[in-house]
């Protein structure tokens, strides 16, 4: 007498089938081509925590920018200046200065302007 082995088989479609629930077309339910779209979006899920990144760096610069912009001055200039003013604030609590606390960010750019000024 043979042992089935529908169970283990059947978990493990189960469980790829939940994880590819949503995709389009025959992706979502066909075994192969459900494991080939999975194994592919897991290559895209590694290069796209990278993108993240850059992609988020080039909003907060865009952000900061505008708000220099405002100031009478621009990115280059102000993140020059901060350097020479020797002040360290990173570009990601620059751009939530300018989001959210407009006069914070207006005395970093006094500074950075007078810096700027001297040299």
């Amino acid at each position: 007498m043979r042992v089935a082995a529908a169970s283990s088989s059947d978990r493990k479609r189960k469980k790829l089938f939940s994880i590819t629930k949503g995709y389009f077309g025959r992706k979502k339910n066909v075994y192969r081509r459900a494991r080939e779209a999975f194994l592919h979006s897991l290559t895209r899920m590694y290069a796209d925590r990278k993108l993240r990144k850059r992609d988020f760096r080039r909003l907060w610069i865009t952000r900061i920018n505008a708000a220099a912009r405002i100031n009478g001055m621009n990115y280059s200039n102000l993140i020059n200046g901060l350097k020479k003013a020797g002040v360290e604030v990173n570009r990601k609590m620059l751009a939530d200065l300018a989001v959210n606390d407009m006069p914070a960010f207006e005395a970093l750019a006094v500074k950075a302007k007078e810096a700027l000024n001297q040299a």
